[in-house]
């Protein structure tokens, strides 16, 4: 089957946390455009089972297909920890996830082998990003830490607020004490409160953002398929936003995070797919 080179890239999420990797695909990736899709009706992801998260992700793939994408990123770590290695095999565009980019970064990273993970319950309950890390490095140690707050205050917008600041030492010190010198963001809300984990964890931690290392790691997969666009023809609207549910809130939630101004976000009904 030939693919379309200037097709556009889907992207899709539980939510409104996949904006993060649309958002470092738009800086990384200018001439590449964007179809994507928040499944807001159903969010969150992290408390549902494997089996659910593997339909939810089929049906979203078929309507990404009926948009005529040429490749597929998985901006949502439940989805890509329980649902990537099932759908890979289905599919005949590239697709990628956003757990493997970030944990190749961790384990290169590293200095003294302890790697710490924070994510929802349902990410950091699966062992994927340790099973991962252990692949590359026998001797790495991995600490993982469901930070189940952070998904709240940061769609409340409360990026920097004295409360957020209060859950992410709350949460962190453990991490602290396991004496870690590599964290990766394991969710894809969690770079929006990159300076807050910072502020916690100090400067001689490495954050790994894996919203960026999946942008460049699409970026070299598209390269090596030759479908990297020629660049975006004046189109009118290169990134185009589909949502199950709420479709002004999430408009409003995109323009306060993304380089670009979302005029239109649409909402189809899913289940339909």
């Amino acid at each position: 089957m030939k693919i379309d080179r200037n097709a556009p890239v889907g992207v899709f999420d539980s939510g409104v946390g996949g904006l993060t990797v649309a958002r470092e695909i738009m800086r990384n990736l200018p001439s590449e455009k964007i179809v994507y899709f928040g499944d807001t009706a159903r969010v969150p992801y992290g408390s549902k089972s494997k089996e659910t998260i593997i339909r939810y992700s089929r049906q979203i793939i078929r309507f990404l297909q009926g948009q005529q994408v040429k490749a597929i990123v998985v901006a949502c770590n439940t989805a890509s920890a329980f649902a990537l290695e099932e759908i890979r095999n289905e599919l005949d565009i590239p697709i990628l996830g956003v757990i493997e980019p970030g944990a190749r970064v961790a384990a290169q990273e590293t200095k003294n082998k302890r790697v710490g993970v924070i994510g929802t319950v349902g990410t950091v309950g699966t062992g994927i990003h340790e099973d991962y890390l252990r692949r590359l490095d026998q001797e790495i140690t991995v600490i993982g830490k469901a930070c189940p707050l952070f998904v709240p205050l940061v769609e409340e917008g409360w990026l920097h607020d004295p409360v957020t600041i209060e859950v992410a030492s709350r949460y962190l010190r453990e991490l602290q004490e396991k004496e870690i010198d590599t964290l990766i963001l394991g969710c894809t809300h969690y770079p929006l409160l990159r300076s807050v984990i910072r502020q916690v964890m100090g400067d001689d931690v490495r954050l790994v953002n894996p919203a960026y290392e999946t942008a460049l790691e699409l970026g070299r997969l598209l390269k090596e398929e030759n479908l990297l666009s020629a660049g975006k023809e004046q189109e009118e609207f290169p990134y185009r936003f589909y949502v199950s549910d709420l479709a002004e809130k999430f408009k409003d939630f995109a323009n306060s995070i993304l380089p670009y101004d979302v005029e239109m976000t649409q909402k189809i009904d899913i289940e339909r797919f």
